[in-house]
């Protein structure tokens, strides 16, 4: 199983949709919120997602794909 730590960055018309909860539904990773900040114009989250290398990689294909901005995260993002 691998880890990848993300940042995503959503746009105000993304800020209400359920994206990661659709992640963990759609493609076979674990997703695990470490930090966030989300308004109702924007919103940001550092998220940690677990599962096989070809899963992640799809999962993040969608993000970008649907305008959620991605940028990888190294080190523990809690501390």
């Amino acid at each position: 199983m691998t880890s990848l730590r993300v940042r995503l960055t959503f746009p105000q018309e993304k800020v209400t949709e359920p994206i990661i909860y659709t992640l963990g539904h759609q493609y076979k990773v674990v997703t695990n919120i470490r930090r966030a900040n989300v308004t109702e114009e924007a919103g940001w989250v550092m998220l940690e997602l677990l599962g096989p290398p070809d899963e992640i990689e799809r999962a993040v294909n969608h993000l970008k794909n649907i305008n959620v901005q991605v940028e990888l995260v190294e080190g523990d993002v809690v501390q």
